[in-house]
């Protein structure tokens, strides 16, 4: 398993990020513990819950089957939601509009060419007039 990114929370137990594929599992495990419509939210955060809690390096339960045996209703929809929160503070996603994926693109770049401002450089020139630009 490789290392991913982890969020500490009391008691010693971590949230860490799913890949792609973890998720879908997740779901597809889901579906199978789900018999009514109405037990899909709950099998489906019970599912999640068991792939990004870790107590250290282990999981924290085996499967969403052990979740739903051992956690109430309102644990594994906050367990869910915060680790869903926690998530998508991560990744930018253009859902939250142009505005907010342009902040957080901002916010994470860097300017290569703000260290040449104002600077006099033979080989920067030739770069400029390579590209049609006038100095």
């Amino acid at each position: 398993m490789k290392r991913r990114e982890q969020k500490k929370l009391n008691g010693g137990k971590n949230l860490r990020l799913l890949s792609a594929m973890e998720i879908l599992e997740a779901r597809r495990e889901a579906e199978g513990l789900t018999q009514d419509g109405r037990e899909r939210a709950l099998c489906a955060n019970a599912c999640l819950v068991a792939r990004v809690l870790y107590r250290g390096r282990r999981p924290a339960y085996k499967n969403g089957m052990e979740v739903l045996r051992h956690l109430n209703a309102e644990q594994i929809s906050a367990l869910a939601g915060m680790w869903w929160e926690w998530s998508r503070s991560l990744r930018a996603s253009a859902r939250e509009g142009e505005k907010a994926v342009q902040a957080r693109k901002k916010a994470l770049s860097t300017r290569r060419m703000s260290a040449f401002t104002g600077a006099c450089c033979e080989r920067f020139r030739r770069c400029l007039l390579n590209r049609g630009q006038e100095r």
